[in-house]
């Protein structure tokens, strides 16, 4: 049900015949891994320094960066959408896909938790400072979400699945 409703998006869309140029693949998996790049490098970044990597620099100046991250994160869930709707089938029945979706859900979910306090906590921290226990456990966890995305990403085109993988579908 949900790979026709999806291959219909692509078709109707005209996202699925652009993926299927000779362009059209090449062009938008180099967007998704430019920004797959920028995200890690601004919010993995300011998770190590949570962490207490890199004392002598701000934690609060880092945090500046992590509206690009914010960006990147947007553009590859639009790059990460064409992939989907143009081969449905090859990604909702692949167990590599599905992790990397569950992935994106602990980092998201993480996101919604460090903003809902303990941003003003960091906020309130020297450069030198030593993160809060709760905090550094909030950085471990989006850092080793964000790892899990790219990992089981490269792993999508490991597995070529057969449509019995899909314990949901």
């Amino acid at each position: 049900m949900i790979v026709e409703i999806l291959h219909r998006v692509g078709e109707a869309s005209g996202i699925q015949t652009f993926m299927n140029t000779a362009w059209g693949w090449p062009v938008i998996e180099s967007l998704h891994f430019t920004a797959l790049a920028i995200l890690l490098g601004t919010v993995g970044l300011f998770d190590l320094r949570l962490l207490g990597v890199a004392r002598g620099i701000s934690m609060v100046a880092l945090h500046r960066f992590v509206p690009f991250g914010v960006g990147a994160i947007v553009a590859n869930a639009l790059t990460g959408a064409m992939f989907l709707v143009s081969a449905p089938d090859q990604y909702v029945y692949n167990p590599a896909f599905q992790l990397k979706v569950a992935c994106m859900l602990v980092a998201l979910l993480n996101v919604i938790v460090f903003y809902s306090k303990p941003v003003q906590t960091m906020k309130t921290l020297g450069p030198e400072a030593d993160a809060p226990r709760a905090i550094k456990l909030i950085a471990a966890i989006s850092l080793v979400s964000w790892c899990g995305v790219i990992v089981f990403g490269r792993l999508i085109t490991m597995f070529r699945p057969p449509y019995h993988w899909c314990l949901w579908c």
